[in-house]
């Protein structure tokens, strides 16, 4: 039956109670349960701020979806991406266009150059699963290795890479033939529970060695690609020690196994320098992006890769892609992202700012019970929170969201800050354009709602 109001002209005009009366009606929400979502109503948004319709500010402590690296509306791009919607708002997959053209060369211009060819996506997600479709098409093998406290993604390709609980609703129907291994996580090392004294240099050995025994397990000649993210991101910010990176290339190389980096959320200076493998002096054999490719004004996801590796399709179809790959106003933002990048000197600031971060976490842990470690990187950062610093029981069950930590997080949203609770974790990831003034604001805040979780300590 035809609906009658198919052909009425919908006014754009609503009341700040129809915006939020009508997203709750007709929107399905991702990661939620329908009937217990509360959204927050934004409005408007600038620099590390928005503003939900009622007027209220909240400070931006997570760049929104971990990705608004340069900060909110930042007319730069806005403009640039106005500009390409009037000159050419849309050309398919296969069309070589002005915005392809620079982006590919904004992208040679910050990656190492032995990764000069690059796949565009929609996001992350489907950047990972193209990443491992050229990694068994290039190979011939067909397993692949990830970590198990890693995120890549919800598709179903993805969400099988993913090691933590999230694959776990959707198994056993994701994709085959991925193999699990542990992270090199110091403050819950299975390895070195009993001796945490351990050097780094020792303790990143150990892990190398896990995985090397993990390969030779599996077989060297069925294992496609490693797949890591460099620096674990929303399951605890887990920095990899100095050899970890360079035993994983080492290995790759020895038993010619395709090498992959996650830089989704790590990418675009969130750890102080372009990418975080460049922290290690490693050059992977694909590299994935998406988040601050864009800083969040446009969708897109993009795959580096080496130059064998896109030979390898030389005269072999690949057998991939989407309607909007690579779409103009995208691939617009992306370029003009990166270029505002390298006019405020973001990636340096990054790195300078995360001084004060570090130091910041530092405070906290002296002072509230609660915390039972901190990390961080540049301007990634996380507090993890315990019931027992000895035992190290985490505040909240592992993937439990429980009241006590819903009751931080709401307090600290009525003091506007905005932040996420991962379990039993405080992720710390702002505008890389951040100040120390509001830095410290964000921590004033996080100190006072920390005492909600210091009276859940045992003692």
């Amino acid at each position: 039956m035809r609906n009658p109001k198919a052909d009425e002209v919908i006014s754009d005009v609503l009341t700040d109670r129809e915006i939020y009366e009508l997203c709750v009606q007709t929107n399905f929400w991702t990661w939620s349960a329908q009937a217990k979502v509360e959204p927050i109503a934004v409005h408007n948004a600038k620099g590390v701020y928005f503003w939900d319709i009622y007027g209220k500010r909240y400070l931006d402590f997570n760049s929104m979806v971990m990705c608004v690296n340069i900060g909110h509306e930042d007319e730069r791009v806005i403009r640039t991406m106005v500009k390409q919607l009037y000159e050419l708002p849309f050309a398919g997959p296969r069309m070589a266009t002005k915005p392809r053209a620079l982006l590919g060369k904004a992208l040679k211009s910050i990656l190492p150059e032995q990764l000069d060819h690059f796949l565009y996506t929609l996001g992350g997600s489907d950047a990972n699963e193209n990443a491992i479709k050229l990694a068994r098409s290039h190979t011939g093998k067909f397993k692949i290795l990830a970590r198990y406290r890693s995120y890549h993604g919800a598709t179903y390709g993805a969400i099988a890479l993913t090691g933590d609980p999230r694959r776990l609703t959707w198994e056993p129907s994701v994709m085959m033939g991925v193999v699990h291994f542990l992270d090199p996580y110091r403050y819950r090392s299975t390895f070195h529970q009993h001796n945490p004294d351990i050097s780094e240099a020792d303790f990143a050995r150990d892990y190398v060695k896990h995985l090397e025994e993990i390969i030779m397990y599996e077989g060297p000649e069925t294992i496609a690609a490693i797949l890591i993210e460099t620096v674990t991101g929303t399951n605890g910010i887990i920095i990899p020690p100095d050899g970890y990176m360079q035993g994983v290339r080492e290995l790759c190389d020895r038993h010619k196994i395709v090498m992959i980096c996650d830089e989704v959320m790590s990418g675009f200076g969130r750890t102080g320098e372009w990418f975080a493998f460049d922290h290690w002096g490693v050059v992977p054999d694909i590299v994935t992006m998406a988040k601050g490719l864009t800083s969040g004004y446009a969708p897109l996801g993009a795959i580096a890769m080496r130059k064998e590796i896109a030979q390898a399709f030389n005269e072999k179809v690949y057998q991939g892609g989407l309607t909007y790959n690579g779409h103009a106003v995208s691939l617009t933002a992306a370029f003009s992202v990166i270029n505002v990048m390298k006019e405020d000197k973001l990636v340096d600031q990054a790195r300078e700012k995360g001084k004060l971060l570090a130091k910041l976490l530092q405070e906290m842990y002296e002072k509230h019970p609660c915390v039972g470690d901190v990390r961080s990187i540049g301007l990634f950062g996380v507090l993890e929170l315990v019931k027992n610093r000895e035992t190290k029981e985490p505040m909240s069950p592992f993937n439990v969201n429980n009241p006590i930590m819903l009751k931080l997080r709401q307090y600290c949203l009525d003091e506007g800050l905005y932040l996420v609770i991962h379990w039993h974790k405080i992720l710390i990831i702002p505008p890389l354009i951040i100040t120390e003034e509001q830095l410290q604001d964000g921590f004033r805040i996080i100190d006072k709602a920390l005492e909600i979780t210091d009276a859940q300590v045992e003692v």
